[in-house]
């Protein structure tokens, strides 16, 4: 009866002080070691600390029991992916996903067995229409050439890259993975606007992106210098330049390095003061229009002597972007590549807001880019450089039929460097040591053999490419049009890429469907 009137941190209360007197009368008496104390001290002062704290509610209505709450919710993520995490159900990126990049990684069976788990009927289902005629695709073609008549030092890039991921924002092991790895696998390796660190130079080919911030270019008052730009876009490794104006998993929102993150290395690359906070401001200062921005462009061309350079964007105001285009015709500049962002690119750390609710996707942002060059006589002149969850051969092929030259992927090759999709980015507590400045979780990540790794999922991603688009009909990506992919819009029909995108486009004008009434 007297525990039924109490209140439940009543009762923890009565069962924490009668579990401490027993535990004292038994240590007096013989028969507990003073040593099993500290249980019921450690209780003690659990309970005294929930009950008078004022943070959590839940803590000072259930002190201690509270506590397990908070405890499950922390492994939350892990308990989800390795016990009730189906197949397909993983975000951002699904188990089956994650799957075939370790495999491919690893160089081990990349065979799937027994039947599809996607579902061919729901809405939104993707897919290809194979031919009675394969074709044998090389991967002799899948490189494109970047640089239009006014670069005078052309790239040959891989139609498949690693995408922008900065020295500070990753490990000094996972840089020099990717690096080596990509000079293992004969691909590109973007820099991130953290600027060149020297695990940026391990022999892979650079393309070196400047964002707001101007980090490894900049002067004291954080403007763009000439100087710096130009000793280090020289830089053999350097094959081209990408000015990012905006980035997929938050565009239009600058960057914070916290001070205690600002080493004296970190400064060093970045050519800033160490210890202090540094803002990435959300836009550039050094332009505020669309022929400033394309003046700039021309002045790193000529001080990189003549290196491809280009700028990056994830789509928002349409207007905007074909101001850009329509300045290019005015101007006479034009960059030799556009980098189209989607929005569900990924990110270190960035607000909810900006990571769920801003930007275009990047197949619409690719399509809409490719009509627009089209419309004012440039595409042949730019190459387009598609960025945002590419990470199979399907998802290049894909980007490719709607307007991309080639293709960036970060998750894919974090993935590769082994990756476990933890969500603690921005935590520096990255169980795999790729992205976090701890030495203790670094210095497990194996360069030798990383770095391996990732050049085997690059090649071993071109490999089912190649079979892939073979299997369609297609012997190079240049010969890949959208009328033979297909998207599921209601229950009854299929509607092919060309018909729901380029009908409007010379070329591409017959409607395709196949109705299934």
């Amino acid at each position: 009866m007297f525990l039924k009137k109490l209140a439940v941190h009543q009762i923890i209360w009565v069962a924490t002080i009668s579990f401490l007197i027993i535990s004292c009368l038994l240590a007096y008496l013989g028969d507990l070691n003073y040593f099993f104390l500290i249980i019921p001290l450690f209780l003690m002062l659990f309970l005294v600390q929930d009950t008078f704290q004022a943070s959590h509610t839940i803590k000072k209505n259930y002190p201690i029991v509270g506590r397990f709450r908070y405890l499950l919710e922390s492994f939350r993520p892990e308990i989800r992916q390795y016990f009730f995490e189906g197949e397909l159900d993983g975000k951002p990126f699904n188990r089956r996903q994650r799957s075939i990049v370790y495999q491919r990684a690893k160089n081990v069976k990349q065979t799937i067995s027994f039947g599809m788990q996607d579902d061919p009927n729901r809405i939104g289902y993707e897919w290809a229409a194979h031919s009675i005629y394969p074709k044998r695709a090389d991967k002799q073609f899948f490189r494109t050439t970047v640089g239009n008549e006014q670069c005078l030092q052309p790239y040959s890039a891989s139609i498949y890259n690693i995408s922008a991921m900065s020295y500070g924002a990753l490990s000094k092991t996972a840089i020099s993975s990717l690096n080596k790895g990509a000079q293992i696998g004969e691909f590109a390796h973007n820099t991130g606007e953290g600027g060149i660190s020297d695990f940026h130079l391990e022999g892979g080919d650079l393309i070196w992106q400047i964002g707001t911030g101007y980090f490894g270019c900049r002067n004291d008052d954080g403007s763009f210098s000439d100087e710096l730009y130009a000793e280090k876009a020289n830089y053999p490794q350097v094959k081209m330049i990408e000015l990012k104006l905006s980035q997929g998993a938050k565009p239009g929102h600058g960057g914070l390095l916290p001070g205690e993150k600002n080493t004296p290395e970190i400064a060093k690359i970045r050519n800033i003061k160490p210890h202090i906070a540094v803002h990435s401001p959300a836009g550039h200062t050094a332009f505020t229009n669309s022929v400033e921005l394309l003046q700039f462009l021309q002045k790193m061309r000529t001080l990189s002597k003549g290196k491809p350079v280009g700028f990056k964007i994830c789509i928002g105001r349409q207007d905007e972007f074909i101001d850009i285009i329509k300045a290019m015709k005015n101007t006479g500049i034009v960059p030799d590549f556009i980098t189209i962002d989607g929005a569900e690119g990924g990110t270190g750390a960035a607000p909810l807001e900006f990571i769920d609710y801003m930007g275009m996707a990047m197949a619409d942002g690719v399509i809409f880019a490719s009509k627009v060059l089209k419309e004012y006589g440039l595409r042949d002149q730019i190459k387009i450089m598609a960025s945002g969850k590419i990470i199979t051969g399907f998802d290049i092929a894909k980007a490719i039929s709607l307007g991309a030259d080639a293709c960036y992927s970060a998750r894919g090759m974090m993935f590769a460097l082994g990756c476990i999709q933890a969500l603690q980015c921005d935590s520096g507590k990255c169980p795999v040591g790729i992205a976090t400045q701890d030495q203790k979780l670094y210095k497990g990540l194996d360069i030798t053999d990383k770095s391996v790794r990732v050049a085997h999922f690059h090649n071993n991603t071109l490999k089912a490419f190649a079979e892939f688009i073979g299997a369609c009909g297609f012997d190079s990506p240049k010969a890949i049009t959208p009328n033979v992919f297909y998207r599921r819009i209601d229950h009854k029909t299929n509607e092919s890429f060309a018909s729901l995108f380029f009908n409007d486009v010379e070329n591409i004008a017959k409607k395709e469907k196949i109705n299934l009434n």
